[in-house]
């Protein structure tokens, strides 16, 4: 008996009766219910805050650069100097070099403007803004490059001689005295000569530096165009000649 056990044991598969295989069925999910999930408004709204939060990854750089180029208007106390809203471009105004040659005042657009005006015989005050302009495009350091002396000489006196060498990579225009008061404009009972204006590469002009500027007020001129080049590093063409 115990070998003819082992013996069917050990037959083949093949040889062994065949019997109904066991089947064990599990109940599908309810459709209903899987519905509701997709319609879950909370899985909804969890999902567009999702997308919208890579949109905003996304486009934080520019976003970014936006918030510090305008950064004067949420950090007034910040800034040293006064912020133009609206900005105004630059007009289509003609202008003289000192060799006679005509020119425009829009063809200055593409660069960083740093702007003096005065007559041509230049008193003190038109010499300490030739100076301190000098000195802030120098501190400026490799980012020098980006920013042009502009002098607009708004009469028509002549410009010594002895100025010729502290005017040497400054853009030096003889402008109308009316057309340009139609631009620029001074702090309230200021005069025009009294401050430093900035103009951007778009042609805009968009700050205006108090009066009576001193070293102290000039580092202080220096800081901010220091955050306005490095948040608007595309805008202009490092090197351009000002002078023809």
């Amino acid at each position: 008996m115990a070998g003819s056990k082992l013996s069917n044991a050990s037959s083949s598969p093949l040889e062994r009766p065949d019997q109904p295989l066991g089947l064990t069925v599990h109940s599908l999910p309810d459709a209903s219910h899987v519905a509701g999930k997709a319609a879950d408004p909370q899985r909804t709204v969890a999902g567009r805050w999702k997308m919208l939060l890579v949109l905003a990854l996304c486009a934080s750089p520019v976003i970014a650069s936006y918030v510090t180029y305008y950064f004067i208007r949420p950090e007034a106390r910040r800034v040293f100097g006064e912020l133009i809203d609206p900005q105004r471009p630059l007009p289509d105004m003609a202008a003289t070099w000192p060799d006679g040659s005509p020119d425009n005042l829009r063809k200055l657009r593409g660069q960083w403007l740093l702007v003096s005006v005065a007559g041509g015989a230049c008193d003190a005050t038109c010499q300490q803004h030739l100076y301190l302009q000098r000195q802030i495009r120098e501190g400026l350091g490799r980012e020098k490059d980006r920013l042009d002396r502009v002098w607009m000489v708004n009469d028509l006196a002549p410009v010594p001689e002895a100025l010729r060498p502290a005017l040497k990579d400054s853009a030096v225009l003889r402008v109308d005295a009316a057309a340009l008061a139609s631009w620029l404009v001074p702090g309230q009972a200021r005069r025009l000569e009294e401050h430093l204006y900035l103009v951007d590469p778009l042609g805009n002009w968009m700050m205006r530096f108090p009066p009576a500027l001193d070293a102290t007020g000039a580092a202080r001129v220096k800081r901010d165009l220091e955050r306005v080049l490095r948040a608007t590093s595309s805008w202009d063409t490092p090197g351009r000649q000002s002078t023809p």
